[in-house]
C-alpha cells in the first residue's frame, strides 16, 4: 500500500496552483511574467495597495491574473518585511531625514505637529515607492526569465504524466 504524498504549505499553496494553471493551457511565458509581476507587485512598500495594483497591471498587459495574485499573496511577509528597509533606503537617496522608529518619537511629533509628520510620513512613502519602484522594473524581467525554463520543464513533465498532482492512489 502506497503511503499518502503530504507536502509543505507552500507546495500547496503555490506549486499545486501554478501546475493547474500549466494543465489548463496556460503558457509557461506568461505564467513566467504573471509570477514575476506578482513578486514584484507583492514587495511594494504601500501596505494594502498590492490586490489592487497587481489586478490593474495583469488586466493592462493581459497577464495570468491568478497567477499573478497568487504570487502577490505568497510574499505579503516580506512586503512587511521591507517597508523599512525602503523607507530608509528612500531616505537616504533622496537625504531626508531618517524615520524614527521609536513609538514614543513618533508619538511625540504626532503630538507637536501631526500636519508636519503626516506630510513627512508621506515624503517617507513617497522615496520608498520610488525606490521600489525602480527594484521592480530591474528585477522583474530576469525574474520571468529565469522562471520560464522552469515553468517549460514542469509542463513536459505534466504532458508526460510524470508530475502528479494527486497521489496515485485516491483512496485516501
Amino acid at each position: 500500500m502506497n503511503e499518502p504524498i503530504h507536502h509543505g504549505w507552500l507546495y500547496r499553496r503555490f506549486i499545486l496552483p501554478v501546475l493547474a494553471l500549466l494543465r489548463m493551457g496556460a503558457s509557461p511565458e506568461k505564467l513566467a511574467w504573471s509570477i514575476a509581476i506578482g513578486l514584484m507587485i507583492g514587495i511594494n512598500p504601500l501596505l494594502g495597495s498590492t490586490t489592487i495594483l497587481c489586478l490593474a497591471i495583469a488586466f493592462v498587459f493581459r497577464l495570468n491574473v491568478a497567477a499573478s495574485q497568487l504570487a502577490n499573496h505568497v510574499v505579503y511577509p516580506l512586503e512587511i518585511l521591507l517597508v523599512v528597509p525602503f523607507i530608509r533606503v528612500g531616505s537616504r537617496l533622496f537625504h531626508t531625514a531618517p524615520l524614527p522608529l521609536s513609538p514614543g518619537s513618533l508619538l511625540k511629533a504626532a503630538r507637536v505637529n501631526p500636519i508636519a509628520l503626516t506630510r513627512q510620513l508621506w515624503l517617507w512613502e513617497g522615496h520608498a515607492l520610488l525606490v521600489w519602484l525602480v527594484l521592480a522594473i530591474v528585477a522583474a524581467p530576469p525574474l520571468a526569465l529565469a522562471l520560464t525554463p522552469i515553468l517549460r520543464r514542469l509542463l513536459i513533465r505534466i504532458d508526460r504524466h510524470q508530475y502528479p498532482i494527486l497521489p496515485s492512489d485516491s483512496s485516501l
